[in-house]
């Protein structure tokens, strides 16, 4: 099989893979399903060894050394699913060559302009790689995956270059928070890897957020409103009361760098019942543990005002800061950083304002930051990927192994 790493790409953004919140069964939408099934036929196509796909659609496979001496098994991991947050439908991915620096007209009516996205201008003379406005594109996380596939083609078709063993390993449901959750470390057998999950050009992120979701369930009364007075409790009202207790300066639209939030996913109310989706976010584990216990107090503050049961809070852990995981074994940035100035990239170490695969793998025992992957403004339509910057992640990858292979601890 002879394929570009664009043609792979594209190929990728064909196959729906938008993954759900809602649901229970792992991976959480069987067409997932069929992507990963056609993941592990390529690898086989493309002669790897070990190539398997678990009843969860967790995708592993080898490119195997080809060396005499032992070198650190190390592993690549992308993700396939795309966000909830918009449709992965019938993706319409369009090639924008020498890109000049205007506006880019997706489709009638809906515009990605430099001045509402200023990062489209450090792209200038790139070839980008756009929606036609009504879906995502799916950089997040097939541009991922097609670097991957083409920096172990590359190695393959390249003996010159020396590497280990090289694991790599696709996996669903990222973008709800349970990528990992069903990810065989011992099964994959690394030392350490990297996802390759970022944004632009020479992102490194080993700092994440912690993370947690909360859940508000509400319970009003409901009286007929001619009769309401000193009766009804309106659960909508309880809804908006509840968030208003919220610092209204600490959600991600005023928020940046290393800065905490709460975020209002989503609302469910009528008179009698409310529900309220909410995301937790902080660097700083202490804060992040204040976080949760504010949230808490939030709730035991409706049920003073309203009676007991009126306020019910339920906060789950999603995953944890990966620096405290990462900084003793340090040796893994240290390559990603020679291997980035040696392909010709200038590495930007920044803290993650989210959370990737990694975060939760480090603390499974697999030390695992992320690289960039090429892909801007994921999760909605204006959402693009630069084939220039696709081309050094590959780059990046396979430098990399390159080193590795003479890594001595």
């Amino acid at each position: 099989m002879s394929m570009t790493l664009i043609e792979r790409f594209l190929n990728y953004v064909k196959f729906d893979t938008q993954s759900s919140e809602e649901s229970q069964q792992v991976p959480s939408t069987a067409k997932q399903l069929t992507f990963a099934a056609y993941l592990r036929d390529e690898l086989v196509a493309e002669r790897f060894a070990d190539v398997e796909m678990d009843s969860k659609g967790y995708v592993y496979a080898t490119l195997k050394s080809n060396m005499k001496k032992k070198a650190p098994v190390i592993g690549f991991i992308s993700h396939y699913d795309t966000s909830p947050d918009c449709s992965g439908e019938g993706v319409k991915p369009r090639i924008v060559e020498h890109y000049d620096g205007d506006d880019i007209v997706l489709s009638e009516g809906i515009v990605s302009s430099p001045a509402k996205f200023p990062e489209l201008l450090s792209h200038v003379g790139e070839d980008l790689i756009v929606t036609d406005g009504t879906t995502l594109l799916g950089a997040d996380d097939k541009a991922g995956i097609a670097e991957i596939v083409q920096a172990m083609c590359y190695l393959r078709d390249h003996d010159e270059i020396a590497h280990g063993d090289i694991r790599v390993a696709f996996n669903p449901d990222e973008e709800i928070g349970m990528g990992a959750h069903h990810f065989d470390v011992e099964r994959f057998g690394c030392e350490w890897a990297y996802t390759i999950d970022g944004g632009d050009l020479g992102e490194l992120e080993f700092e994440n957020f912690n993370a947690a979701s909360a859940k508000v369930r509400l319970a009003g009364v409901s009286v007929h409103p001619g009769y309401a007075k000193g009766k009804m409790i309106n659960a909508n009202r309880l809804a908006a009361e509840f968030a208003s207790l919220l610092p209204a300066d600490e959600t991600p639209e005023c928020t940046e760098g290393y800065e905490g939030f709460y975020h209002l996913l989503g609302i469910q109310s009528n008179i009698e019942r409310a529900q309220l989706s909410y995301i937790i976010r902080d660097h700083d584990r202490e804060r992040f543990e204040a976080r949760k216990a504010f949230f808490t107090q939030c709730a035991d503050e409706l049920n003073r005002r309203y009676g007991e049961g009126t306020c019910q809070v339920e906060v789950n852990d999603q995953y944890y800061n990966m620096k405290e995981k990462i900084d003793p074994n340090m040796h893994v940035i240290d390559l990603v950083l020679m291997a980035m100035q040696q392909s010709g990239v200038s590495p930007r170490v920044m803290p993650i304002r989210g959370g990737t695969d990694g975060a939760q793998l480090s603390f499974k025992g697999l030390p695992c930051p992320n690289i960039f992957a090429g892909g801007v403004n994921f999760h909605g339509p204006y959402e693009f990927v630069s084939v220039q910057v696709m081309e050094k992640a590959m780059q990046v990858i396979v430098k990399i192994c390159e080193l590795t292979a003479n890594y001595n601890d």
